[in-house]
């Protein structure tokens, strides 16, 4: 079995750090102004540098993302930039725009460049192509088969091929969509979509006259109103008929499903994809631990040819937010299965609470910052990189955290928090979102643990 990486994505240098502490073998990150991330993506110039320091002196790969389709004003930009990342020595880029890479090529023959998800590979014939231009690596379509991606590999063995496993499915073909631009002026290509297809709608009656229609439409047509169920037929394909109903959640015509690859990792192995792409949009670290904690555990199995229980695994992925779960088009196309009628938003099993920041031996207790609220004496689980533990809320203590020292290399943060007893109010619960309390821990947690609770 080949070496198969996990790779997972950071936008900031928390989540890279988050990221490799729980497995991955490599992040990818956005360039700025060049990524198709601009409304989620924290780095800077100058940050790029200091992740991939960090990456390489942890032995682990960083690409840069760089996929935008450039106007004309851009190219000269994203040149000059160009340069100033390539003299990072990232592992690699990921491109798309097909100039771009010929102006790379010229200017920048070593530059080891990996075809973006936006070029839409899915056939062997456009790999044949990409090969002649020297690209190292496709990350294939996520609308292709594990049976395409096998006789890709069959087709041009030489191309490294990866595939996305975890992600929030976009309705449109690989994200070519304009139902945000037009509702909130937020670019899908862009990668500021604001997911309008998923929003909540009404239906209501047009009240104007057939007169007023016609003058708007040139189509004057009798309204029906919604009495009984409803399908869309579209006239080219009689009798394939799609569910259009409302009901008291509203009307959801493209609130697609989650892709989960869980249970495929083996064939997805088997078909030659090296590298098990991660997607999120602005998740939190918690998102990060609960991934690692299935498809690490698949993917060292399957490179061990051992197997793994892939039901049991995809439970720490309902744990986190989703809107249930499909393979994509990995093994057949979904049809109305890759809807998500019953609302419009997502769910999870398990409530993501604290980030573990510091640690007081002598107290025994550990500084949290509070994601959601928490009360005395709830039952919680400590998930850390190398075990999940149970525990119970036993003390919960107010501060003003204005008493600190620096110190480099802190195990949570960049200060030292100490908890002083004279500052501290005892409380029964936390409240979330930027609320810092102390609470009883028997041993110092290990770094990048987090707390979570069931629901």
């Amino acid at each position: 079995m080949q070496k198969l990486e996990l790779l997972m994505p950071a936008w900031s240098m928390e989540k890279l750090k988050f990221a490799f502490a729980y497995g991955a073998d490599a992040c990818y990150v956005w360039a700025p102004m060049f990524s198709l991330r601009a409304r989620t993506n924290s780095f800077t110039m100058d940050q790029l540098a200091e992740a991939v320091e960090y990456s390489h002196s942890r032995w682990k790969k960083i690409y840069f993302t760089a996929n935008i389709y450039a106007h004309n004003f851009k190219i000269k930009l994203f040149m000059a930039h160009f340069k100033k990342m390539y003299e990072m020595w990232p592992d690699a880029f990921i491109m798309s725009d097909p100039w771009l890479i010929h102006l790379v090529r010229k200017e920048f023959p070593d530059a080891v460049i990996h075809l973006s998800v936006q070029a839409n590979n899915t056939n062997w014939a456009q790999a044949e192509f990409w090969k002649s231009i020297w690209i190292k690596r496709i990350i294939l379509s996520r609308e292709i088969s594990i049976k395409e991606m096998k006789e890709i590999h069959e087709k041009v063995p030489d191309m490294e091929l990866e595939a996305f496993v975890h992600w929030a499915i976009c309705m449109a073909y690989s994200w070519r969509c304009l139902i945000s631009n037009y509702l909130s002026n937020r670019d899908p290509n862009q990668w500021t979509c604001s997911h309008s297809c998923r929003w909540e709608y009404k239906v209501f009656k047009d009240e104007r006259t057939e007169a007023e229609l016609e003058m708007v439409t040139w189509r004057p047509d009798d309204y029906q109103e919604l009495t009984w169920n409803f399908y869309l037929e579209e006239v080219e394909r009689p009798g394939e008929i799609m569910d259009y109903d409302e009901d008291e959640y509203g009307t959801y015509l493209m609130n697609s499903r989650d892709l989960m690859a869980i249970s495929y990792i083996k064939e997805l192995a088997e078909a030659w994809i090296i590298s098990f792409k991660v997607e999120w949009r602005n998740k939190t670290v918690n998102y990060i631990a609960s991934v690692w904690l299935a498809y690490r555990k698949a993917i060292d199995a399957v490179e061990k040819w051992e197997d793994y229980d892939a039901e049991k695994l995809a439970e720490e992925l309902f744990a986190i937010s989703n809107r249930g779960y499909i393979p994509g088009f990995l093994v057949w196309n979904p049809s109305s299965n890759a809807q998500f009628y019953e609302r419009n938003g997502s769910f999870w099993t398990k409530a993501f609470l604290w980030i573990l920041r510091d640690y007081d031996e002598e107290h025994k207790l550990v500084r949290v910052e509070a994601k959601n609220k928490f009360h005395l004496w709830d039952k919680i689980e400590i998930v850390s990189p190398s075990w999940i533990k149970e525990a119970k809320v036993e003390k919960i203590y107010k501060t003003t955290l204005n008493h600190w020292t620096k110190r480099a290399g802190t195990t949570f943060t960049d200060f030292e928090y100490k908890f002083d007893p004279n500052l501290a109010q005892e409380v029964d619960v936390a409240h979330g979102w930027g609320y810092e309390v102390w609470i009883n821990m028997d041993e110092k947690p290990e770094e990048f643990s987090l707390i979570r609770k069931e629901i």
